[in-house]
């Protein structure tokens, strides 16, 4: 079964509300499909989120990269020539990695069809169910002990919440935050916002006051390894990386520094599903745990998500709360969310069956 094309749409959906970080502040989903099609007529599906602060990528620039040079490498390759097709994506192009991820989830989306199994079947997995957190944007602290107290009632019990811009503020914003969930998980992302001694600082008053933090996610800036490395060794709360790590050698960078306690995978980052693969193989080795995250994405590509986190266990933290901030959920199939519970189908592939509303770029 050969791939004989492939067409680009762009899928919308509003926020519930503004997602705040220290980075920026987005209120809508826009991301690129990348839909491959074969000669049997199945179609694989991807998907690809613009996050310029983050993997330097754009609309613009996702939908060159796929259109230019990453998919015209697919077409007349057979579907179970996985190895071969990934590395086509690999080479095509420098950089870019949210266009790869998109590629690279049609192709094994495509394969496991082909092999009539459901994706976390096909990388190993047993467990079917998982349970995510759901992100508190940076706000004042009224609007976020707000945002706290509707979480809880959707029945939310792990928190990430934002922080980091005007640092002088985090220590209000984690205590309102705090007294509205005494019983929550909260964990914290501070996105790139800290200098190193800062970050300690903080994070000894947080634990001092008893706001009972779990981890800090990111608390320097990406290539501040050193940095990044001093607040792990000096911090009372467990330090995960998140933009620090890209590649599978930037994962084992930073644990063989000891830089982080925890990694945060992201397909976006790593450019999909065979280096998310590369980083828990080398995760397992120095008993590292980790984190499945993702960007501000639809349910396509956090599907994906959800069936590489239900096929390994070194994934032992969930952070797939995309589609839960989007009002409404345009793609048919795929993994079901109830609250904080994602469920996976016994569908073939990825179990997307279509995408209401998406509009072809041709």
């Amino acid at each position: 079964m050969k791939i004989t094309g492939f067409r680009l749409g762009m899928l919308s959906a509003p926020l519930r509300v503004p997602f705040r970080t220290a980075l920026r502040e987005v209120s809508h989903v826009h991301d690129i499909v990348v839909e491959l099609h074969t000669e049997d007529g199945a179609v694989g599906r991807g998907e690809a989120p613009p996050t310029a602060a983050v993997t330097g990528e754009t609309l613009g620039s996702i939908e060159a990269a796929l259109r230019g040079h990453i998919c015209p490498a697919l077409v007349g390759k057979e579907v179970v020539s996985l190895e071969e097709l990934c590395a086509a994506i690999s080479q095509s192009i420098v950089g870019n990695t949210s266009a790869k991820a998109a590629a690279e989830m049609a192709v094994w989306d495509l394969y496991a069809q082909h092999c009539h199994l459901p994706l976390y079947k096909l990388l190993g997995g047993g467990r079917t169910t998982l349970t995510t957190d759901i992100t508190i944007s940076v706000n004042d602290p009224e609007i976020m002990e707000r945002d706290t107290v509707d979480a809880l009632a959707k029945g939310y019990d792990t928190l990430k919440i934002k922080v980091g811009e005007n640092p002088a503020m985090d220590l209000a914003r984690l205590r309102a935050v705090r007294a509205a969930a005494p019983n929550a998980v909260i964990r914290i992302d501070a996105n790139q916002a800290w200098t190193p001694r800062q970050a300690v600082r903080l994070l000894d008053d947080m634990q001092l006051e008893g706001l009972d933090i779990e981890l800090v996610e990111q608390p320097v800036k990406a290539r501040d390894l050193e940095g990044l490395q001093f607040v792990t060794a000096h911090s009372p709360v467990p330090v995960m990386a998140d933009e620090s790590m890209f590649s599978p050698l930037d994962a084992m960078t930073i644990m063989q520094r000891h830089a982080a306690d925890y990694v945060n995978i992201k397909l976006m980052k790593c450019g999909g599903l065979s280096n998310a693969l590369k980083i828990l193989a080398a995760a397992e080795v120095y008993g590292v745990e980790c984190m499945i995250g993702c960007m501000l994405e639809a349910k396509v590509s956090v599907s994906a998500a959800v069936h590489l986190a239900c096929a390994k266990n070194a994934i032992t933290r969930v952070d797939l709360d995309g589609p839960a901030l989007c009002s409404a959920d345009p793609v048919d199939g795929g993994a079901v969310f109830h609250g904080k519970q994602i469920e996976l189908t016994e569908a073939p592939g990825l179990g997307i069956h279509g995408i209401s509303g998406l509009r072809y770029l041709d």
